[in-house]
Parts: structure tokens; sequence; C-alpha cells
């Protein structure tokens, strides 16, 4: 039974850092659902093969636009782009986001600028500008890529962390501001989901038993396991919840197991 409740079909959705991992698997299960995607990220060759590779399996065009979200003109001229052509932006999904490991003592300057340029200063400019083409047409629905990290740090992230926690904010604080004009803004946290980017660390044995040990689900998340609460946040399904963080982690934010099983009682 097909239920208007959890429908995105026809709303433009902007979703930023969209050419591989998290992006691309959210835009192309929203483009699947019949939305009017838009896709962003810094090569407009790597966008061009993302889209390429959603209409093939989706049977369904999305729009490239290629955009730094370290730079705030790319990020004006990006969202007049949208605006101009489609009239509207229902649904901003915000995810393009990176790091770089390494010890807290051992960052340079160069290096926490390059983090947080992009995690933190970029997300919220992003959320900006988009916000004001909400604010006119007195709705839309934001949805921002977070992490666990704002439920548990991990160790030698220490900028990736930073940036997460000003997003966990910037959740809350937007969602308060923009209430009044019928916007939302809300979160997803992974746990630790395989991507591209991250899957030969989570093949070492060490990180994989690990990862296997705190999830209480005992296994690895997929990007296509945060589809369904992406489109339900950015659906009517979720039309009273704002300036939340949805965990999806598999159970990792849960518990913190402990060895008194293995334990001589």
């Amino acid at each position: 039974m097909k239920d208007s409740l959890f429908s995105v079909e026809n709303k433009v959705t902007l979703v930023s850092g969209a050419s591989r991992g998290i992006g691309y698997e959210l835009a192309h299960g929203f483009a699947m659902r019949g939305a009017r995607v838009i896709i962003t990220g810094r090569k407009m060759e790597t966008l061009q093969d993302a889209a390429a590779r959603i209409k093939e399996s989706a049977g369904a065009d999305v729009d490239t636009l290629v955009c730094d979200v370290s730079s705030v003109d790319e990020i004006r001229e990006t969202v007049a782009a949208v605006r101009n052509k489609h009239g509207r932006i229902d649904t901003l999904l915000n995810v393009a986001g990176l790091t770089v490991r390494k010890p807290a003592e051992e960052y340079t300057p160069e290096e926490f600028d390059f983090v947080t340029n992009v995690d933190i200063r970029g997300a919220f400019f992003m959320a900006q500008e988009v916000g004001k083409v909400m604010i006119k047409q007195k709705s839309g629905t934001q949805v921002h890529v977070e992490s666990y990290n704002t439920f548990s740090p991990l160790t030698r992230v220490m900028p990736y962390v930073i940036s997460k926690f000003g997003m966990h904010g910037m959740i809350k604080a937007l969602a308060s501001e923009w209430g009044e004009y019928g916007i939302r803004v809300n979160g997803i946290g992974p746990g630790f989901i395989l991507t591209d980017f991250n899957r030969s660390l989570w093949s070492q044995p060490v990180m994989k038993d690990w990862a296997m040990e705190h999830t209480p689900l005992r296994r690895f998340g997929e990007v296509e396991d945060m589809i369904g609460t992406v489109v339900f946040l950015a659906s009517d399904a979720s039309s009273f919840i704002t300036g939340q963080t949805v965990y999806i982690d598999g159970g990792l934010s849960a518990c913190t197991p402990w060895p008194i099983d293995k334990a001589s009682t």
C-alpha cells in the first residue's frame, strides 16, 4: 500500500556532498521515490557519473551543480541556481563532510581549518542560504548528517568531533529559530556505516572485532540503512518532529558492553 504520509514525491531536494558515499545513496533513495533531486560536489566529473548511475537504476534525472561548501560564494550561487530553476527548495540533505585522522596534539592550523571549513562552517552557511529560501516560502525540512561522535567522541579525529558537536547545537538552534516559519531541522547520527571511504579501515580484524563487540545488532551498517529514516524526517510523517538527532547505529549508543558475562561469579 502506498501511503502519501511518507511520500517525498516531487519534493525539490538539494543534497550536498552527493557524488559518493552517504550523500550519493540518499540522493539515489530520494530519486527512487520521486523527489526532484539536485546533487552537489566539488568535481563535475564525479557528479555526472553519480547522476548517470542514478538515472540508470532509478530512471530519474537529477541536476548536478559544482559546489565546494568551504566557499560561501559557491553555496550562494548553488542555492540561487536551484531556486531560480525550481522556484523552491523543499528539502536540504546536508551531507558534505571530511576528516583528517591524527592525535589531537599534532593538528596544524591548516588541517584544522581544512576540516572545520567544510564540516561546520560550510554546513552552517548551506543551512543558512537554504533557510532563507524556506523562510520566504514558509515551509521546508533540513536533515543534517551528524555523527555518533556527538554521543560519544572517538579519538584522533578532534576537528571532526568539534565540528559535529557544533552541528548538533546548530540543529537545535535553527529548529528553535525557524519553527515559526514552518521549517523543521533535524539530524541523523550514523554509527559504523561502511562506505568506500572507510571500508579498508573496518576490514582490519582489530577494528572489526571492536565494532562488533560494541554494536548490539552485530553488523556494520550499510548506507542504505539510513534512507528510511531520512525519508521519514523529510516527509509529513514527521511533521511534529524538529530539533532532534536520530542515531542510526545498530544500538551502538544504547549501551557500553562490559565483560561481566565472561567473568567468574
